[in-house]
């Protein structure tokens, strides 16, 4: 695999993993974070000293790992954008859950520089991209996918082709997100119903793990609440805007989902009772609070 030159914008729990894999891969990487700390990590442990900005005339790849779309399109054309410093042939990688429509505006902008774009969200949470074992709904034409084939290959197990031309992407990942918050939020309910009937949450997860009631939020986040850690994998805070986007995407479609907006809006109590920055496993503190319920360790 020949080595490439990737910048990586967005260092957080999923972006990290996603340089450390390109290095440990070959690759020679450029990081930035808002987070000083997160750069000079990744800097010792080999990427280049240099920001992405900095490098951006020699990059290949450029990879974006911010948190939506208005981040998106403040690292690429903003004051200090990256796209039109970018050499023409690079590719951008945008892995943000964005609308269909924004990546759509977002590929046809970086092709007037002369740049492919990959809409490119992914899934798999912080230790999947730190093994460099992402899943990557990817769709773009077949010039993106060459030329982030290197990089795509160091940070992933499976990268599904939906489409050639972006969107496609974007869409599948609106339906794995409505999935996934709902699971999350019925993970909080089903555990703490079970405590009303005297079932404890370690008895919850081992009958129910085993049950067909089990999903694989179920069996993720569930061990956070048994052990009343909440420190972050993957935050209350990124649920109320995720599952915006969904309902958005499904309103411009005519498309109800009232369970999506039902697990909204538990998402959304949790962040105003103070829980954003805790793992999304925290809206289980919602309904233990309502309930008058003690969650194991400091959870409630």
């Amino acid at each position: 695999m020949a080595a490439q030159k990737i910048g990586v914008i967005g260092l957080g729990s999923m972006g990290l993993g996603i340089a450390q894999s390109l290095l440990r891969a070959g690759h020679r990487v450029w990081g930035h974070d808002l987070n000083p700390a997160q750069v000079a990590r990744l800097r010792a442990e080999g990427a280049a000293a240099e920001t992405p900005l900095q490098a951006a005339a020699r990059l290949d790849v450029l990879v974006s790992v911010v948190l939506n779309a208005a981040q998106t399109e403040a690292i690429l054309f903003g004051p200090e954008g990256h796209a039109p410093r970018l050499r023409k042939g690079a590719v951008v990688l945008s892995c943000a859950t964005v609308s269909p429509d924004f990546a759509r505006d977002m590929a046809r902008r970086c092709a007037d520089l002369g740049l492919h774009y990959l809409d490119a969200p992914i899934s798999g949470g912080a230790v999947k991209a730190a093994a460099g074992q992402l899943t990557i709904m990817a769709s773009g034409p077949a010039q993106a996918f060459d030329a982030a084939r290197p990089a795509l290959d160091a940070i992933s197990a499976a990268v599904f082709t939906l489409g050639d031309a972006a969107g496609a992407g974007s869409a599948m990942k609106a339906v794995n997100q409505m999935l996934a918050g709902i699971h999350i939020a019925a993970m909080a309910e089903a555990l703490t119903f079970g405590l009303t009937q005297g079932v404890t949450p370690e008895t919850f997860l081992e009958v129910i793990s085993k049950s067909a009631g089990t999903s694989w939020m179920l069996e993720n986040r569930a061990p956070h609440v048994i052990e009343g850690d909440y420190s972050p994998r993957s935050s209350v805070d990124i649920w109320p805007k995720d599952l915006g986007i969904v309902l958005e995407i499904a309103r411009a479609a005519g498309f109800t989902a009232p369970i999506t907006e039902a697990a909204l809006a538990r998402f959304s109590e949790a962040a105003a009772q103070g829980l954003g920055a805790e793992d999304d496993s925290a809206v289980a503190k919602v309904y233990a609070r309502a309930a008058g319920l003690t969650l194991p360790g400091k959870g409630a």
